[in-house]
């Protein structure tokens, strides 16, 4: 871990050498690669209104019984 540090280390201070253009495109790739591993997940619309249906439907008291579930799940077993 102590490597990769250093590493990290190394390439920014070579990075702020860099032109200005290049730069940018490290600033936006380290962004990208933030968002996809520690950022918030961005529901599709069709993601959205599936849990919007479902939380409805909770709200309603609709739930399988725990009988109903185990018959599906008996299915196939």
């Amino acid at each position: 871990m102590k490597e990769m540090n250093k590493l990290v280390e190394t390439l920014i201070e070579r990075v702020a050498d860099w032109p200005q253009d290049a730069q940018a495109e490290v600033v936006k790739s380290i962004v990208d690669i933030e968002a996809k591993h520690f950022g918030a997940y961005k529901l599709s619309a069709e993601e959205r209104t599936a849990i919007e249906e479902a939380l409805a439907e909770m709200r309603q008291g609709k739930f399988a019984s725990d009988e109903e579930v185990a018959a599906v799940l008996d299915r196939y077993r």
